[in-house]
C-alpha cells in the first residue's frame, strides 16, 4: 500500500493554520493581519499566501509601528509588500504620543512597547476591524498559553481568560457582538523549533537580524541590547561590539539579543534546540511583573 499521501507534522501544522485562515475570510467581514516583520508573522504571510494565492489576500496587513524598530525590520516589511503587492495599514505611535493620547515614558529604561496598545486598538477602531490575525504561539509564554485560537476581546478590546469560548473537533466559534473583535492565532499550536524548520522547508527569506552579526552593544539589567539612542543611553554605559543575533523582533527598546555564532538556518536549529532560556527570555517587557504579558493583554495588548 502506497504511503505517498503519507503528511509529515510540517503538513499537518501548515493544514490547520491555512484552515484557520480560511475560517477568518469566511466568518469576518473585516478581518487584517497584524505584521511585526518577525519570522512569526512572516510566517503567517506566507500561509496566507498558500491559503488564498493566486487572488488576493482577502485582508489588508497592519503594522503598529513605535518609530523605535530595527531599520533592518522595516526595510524588510517594505521589500515584502513591494512582493506582494498587497495592502499596508500603518499605525503610528508618535501619532497617538502627539494626539496626548499616551505618555512617552522618562528615564533610562523608558520604552514605547506599552504604549503600542492603545495604537492598536485606535486603529482597531477607525479601520471596524472585526478580527487581526497574529502570530502569538503557546509556547512562548505562560499567558498566550491560556489563549484560545479565536480569542474574544470586548469593546474596549480587553481579554478576559475566564471567557474563553470551547474550540472542540476544530470548530471556532467567530460570533461577537457590535464593537468586539477576535484575535486569531492561526500558529499557536506550533513551537519555535516548528516555525525554523517550516522557514528552512519554504526557503523564506527573514531579517538579518535573525542571524548571527557584529553589532555595538551595551549590557542593561544583566541583558544584551543593541546601543542606539532610543535607548537613553549615558556615561555609564560602555559599547563593547559583540557577535550577536535575536531570536524575537520588537521595539528596540525592550528586545535584547543573545550571543551567537549561528549564522545559517542549521545553526540556528541546533541552537535553539540546545537552549535552556525561552525565546521570549530576552524580552525585558516580559520582565517588569511575573503576570506582565497577561495584564498586557487583558489591557488590549495582542
Amino acid at each position: 500500500m502506497s504511503t505517498n499521501n503519507h503528511l509529515d507534522y510540517l503538513d499537518e501544522l501548515e493544514a490547520e493554520a491555512i484552515y484557520i485562515l480560511r475560517e477568518v475570510a469566511g466568518q469576518f467581514e473585516k478581518p487584517a493581519l497584524l505584521f511585526s516583520g518577525g519570522k512569526d508573522s512572516i510566517t503567517l504571510v506566507r500561509l496566507a499566501e498558500k491559503a488564498f494565492r493566486p487572488g488576493k489576500f482577502p485582508f489588508p496587513l497592519v503594522h503598529i509601528d513605535t518609530g523605535h524598530n530595527f531599520i533592518e525590520t522595516i526595510d524588510y516589511r517594505d521589500r515584502m509588500i513591494e512582493r506582494l503587492g498587497e495592502k499596508l495599514i500603518i499605525g503610528h505611535v508618535q501619532d497617538s504620543i502627539n494626539e496626548g493620547k499616551v505618555v512617552e515614558q522618562k528615564g533610562k529604561n523608558a520604552s514605547r512597547n506599552a504604549l503600542q496598545t492603545v495604537t492598536l486598538l485606535d486603529t482597531i477602531a477607525k479601520h471596524q476591524f472585526d478580527a487581526c490575525i497574529g502570530g502569538a504561539r503557546r509556547d512562548e509564554e505562560k499567558a498566550r498559553a491560556k489563549e484560545r485560537i479565536f480569542s474574544v476581546r470586548d469593546e474596549f478590546g480587553q481579554w478576559d481568560p475566564k471567557r474563553q469560548r470551547p474550540e472542540l473537533w476544530n470548530l471556532y466559534n467567530g460570533k461577537i457582538h457590535k464593537g468586539e473583535n477576535v484575535r486569531v492565532f492561526p500558529i499557536s499550536n506550533w513551537t519555535e523549533l516548528d516555525v525554523w524548520n517550516y522557514i528552512r522547508r519554504e526557503k523564506i527569506e527573514l531579517p538579518s537580524i535573525y542571524f548571527a552579526h557584529e553589532r555595538d552593544c551595551i549590557t542593561r539589567n544583566g541583558q544584551l541590547m543593541a546601543a542606539s539612542p532610543f535607548l537613553n543611553m549615558d556615561e555609564e554605559d560602555v559599547v563593547e561590539r559583540r557577535n550577536v543575533r535575536f531570536r524575537t523582533v520588537g521595539d528596540m527598546t525592550c528586545t535584547a539579543a543573545v550571543e551567537s555564532y549561528a549564522y545559517q538556518i542549521d545553526d540556528i536549529i541546533n541552537e535553539i534546540s540546545e537552549s535552556k532560556i525561552s525565546e521570549r527570555g530576552a524580552r525585558m517587557d516580559d520582565k517588569v511583573s511575573e503576570a506582565a504579558m497577561e495584564d498586557r493583554k487583558k489591557g488590549g495588548y495582542f
